[in-house]
């Protein structure tokens, strides 16, 4: 695997080391090792699959606060979708500045969101497939959002939205803050 930090520390965009024959490829995706070596959490406790029917779906912009913090490492198995990642950790140099990454079938490409980032993603493509390790479990009361279009945080999805859920469409405006 090779591993490139993004302008947000922690954040990680990972690509495959082909091994190529005459049967086809192979490639590592995920090694608890490597991971540590790059001062990751290399938790897994569960992994999710998300499947979107229309180009223009958005899902997002999640997180979850501790004691329930989760990483996720993000790949694109069918189609094409644009991952963004917001950094809401307090004392951070990056606190609520965004990157967004292009993860298709074709690219293999993904991300590993650490803890304290909102993450979404809209698909490109109709049937674009989704499949996430995450590190902690799903906990309801930890968990937070952010509204995709809110201006303080200037997000430019590459579509119009087509399709979001009521619960990603209400979350709060994040509140100015005054100087």
């Amino acid at each position: 695997m090779i591993f490139t930090e993004t302008k947000l520390k922690g954040a990680f965009i990972i690509d495959l080391e082909l091994r190529e024959d005459q049967r086809g490829a192979f490639a590592r995706t995920f090694c608890a090792n490597e991971f540590e070596a790059h001062g990751l959490k290399p938790t897994v406790a569960q992994c999710n699959l998300s499947f979107n029917h229309k180009a223009g779906t958005l899902r997002g912009m999640h997180y979850q606060v501790p004691p329930a913090a989760e990483t996720k490492l993000v790949r694109c198995t069918q189609g094409a979708i644009y991952d963004v990642i917001i950094d809401m950790r307090p004392n951070s140099p990056t606190f609520m500045q965004h990157i967004g990454v292009e993860l298709t079938a074709e690219n293999r490409r993904s991300l590993y969101v650490p803890e304290m980032f909102a993450h979404g993603y809209q698909s490109l493509t109709d049937g674009a497939e989704v499949v996430y390790q995450v590190g902690e479990f799903y906990t309801p009361g930890y968990e937070r959002g952010l509204r995709y279009d809110d201006p303080a945080l200037g997000i430019e999805w590459p579509l119009p939205i087509t399709v979001i859920s009521e619960k990603d469409a209400a979350w709060a405006l994040v509140e100015p803050v005054s100087v």
